[in-house]
């Protein structure tokens, strides 16, 4: 039996997206900026595309939604062009410690730039604290940016009180949702978002495909310089067929995120539950309410997640130590260090992350297999105290 709980670093593309990309191969071809009929065609298309995203986050215009090439595109658009824009007003710029590893290595090139970045501390869940981040606050600060969720431990983020903060200053503020755009809803006049990512495959659409929400009156200075393309703000022939997988998942994602989300939690929990009832000296990461529904993030004392992940691997069981875009280096997690936790902890860590097609067999076999892993294991370790193995 194969389980694959990995869908925070990738997801499957849903059927039905693929087939509404289908005649974008090789019949409805034409490029959008072509001045022929077929290019009108190709237009229209791009048109209702940007509606449908548009739609899914409750943007009230569709020339709000600007297409890139995914999140870290989008995050780069975000932070380097909103900081370009605003440099007169101000060179202070505020992120969070566990923010995902794009936007923390764009602060660093920020600050190599000239630019002053803080990063707002979290508390032993992966929680920013508001009252650490509003004394950061400065004449100088022009935007603030923090995830919806944390994309590895699953705490969620006081978002609505973080935008009130930054609207109150007349600070922009950004918020990567990309971890969280699957599970949580996101109504952009309900919360006074200026920025915020979007990524096609986190919603079951194809990769390669992303989105940057701009607020009406909102401005970034470009960063890619080329034919105009996007309202001058993202140059380059638009990636119609992505783009049209990307507003089918976003169509049918909304239709479908509430009931999937309470799914999700009940498989959730009964993992949760399970993992720590059968197993002594495990431990949850992350907020234990205020977490992602499709969030499990566990670390186990004496032994490290790179050697579970390779253990599990034996058994067709996939799960992951990090955020994917960092995990092959080895090192600590950044978010779990900045929560607290000793590098020893750190690297005892475990993340199931469940989506769409995960079912209630694929917890069974989680809860199954992964006690007997963790004590075999534990044996191998010279970290595990002698009177913990009688």
């Amino acid at each position: 039996m194969s389980v694959y709980l990995d869908y925070q670093a990738a997801k499957p593309v849903d059927e039905k997206v693929i087939e509404a990309m289908m005649p974008y191969f090789n019949k409805d071809f034409a490029n959008p900026a072509s001045l022929h009929g077929h290019g009108d065609i190709a237009t229209e298309i791009l048109k209702q595309s940007r509606k449908k995203v548009a739609d899914f986050i409750n943007a009230p215009n569709a020339e709000d939604i600007l297409f890139t090439s995914g999140a870290t595109e989008s995050n780069n658009m975000a932070l380097i062009g909103s900081a370009l824009k605003n440099k007169r007003k101000g060179d202070h710029i505020i992120i969070s410690e566990i923010e995902h590893i794009s936007i923390l290595n764009i602060g660093k090139y920020l600050e190599q730039q000239g630019f002053r970045v803080n990063r707002v501390p979290v508390d032993q869940y992966g929680i920013i604290k508001l009252e650490k981040l509003k004394k950061l606050i400065t004449d100088e600060t022009t935007l603030i940016s923090v995830s919806t969720a944390s994309n590895e431990v699953g705490s969620m983020q006081p978002i609505e009180e973080i935008a009130q903060i930054a609207n109150e200053k007349k600070i922009l503020f950004h918020t990567d949702a990309v971890a969280s755009e699957a599970v949580i809803p996101m109504d952009v006049q309900k919360i006074p978002f200026d920025l915020v990512t979007l990524s096609s495959n986190d919603i079951y659409g194809p990769r390669g495909v992303g989105a940057l929400y701009l607020k009406k009156g909102v401005r970034v200075n470009p960063i890619l310089i080329g034919g105009g393309q996007e309202k001058g703000m993202r140059s380059g022939s638009e990636n119609l067929t992505g783009i049209v997988g990307f507003a089918k998942a976003a169509e049918i994602m909304k239709s479908v995120i509430n009931e999937e989300a309470s799914r999700l939690k009940k498989l959730r929990n009964k993992l949760i539950s399970g993992v720590l009832e059968a197993i002594p000296k495990s431990h949850l990461n992350g907020h234990p309410e205020k977490r992602l529904p499709n969030n499990a993030h566990f670390r186990f004392d004496y032994i490290e997640g790179e050697s579970l992940i390779l253990s599990l691997r034996d058994v067709n069981v996939s799960g992951a130590t990090g955020s994917a875009c960092s995990s092959k280096t080895l090192e600590a997690s950044h978010t779990l260090l900045a929560m607290g936790l000793l590098h020893e902890e750190a690297h005892g860590s475990l993340l199931f992350s469940l989506g769409r097609y995960s079912k209630e067999s694929d917890i069974d076999r989680v809860i199954e297999v992964l006690p007997g892993v963790v004590k075999r294991l534990r044996k191998l370790s010279p970290l595990t105290p002698p009177d913990f193995l009688k």
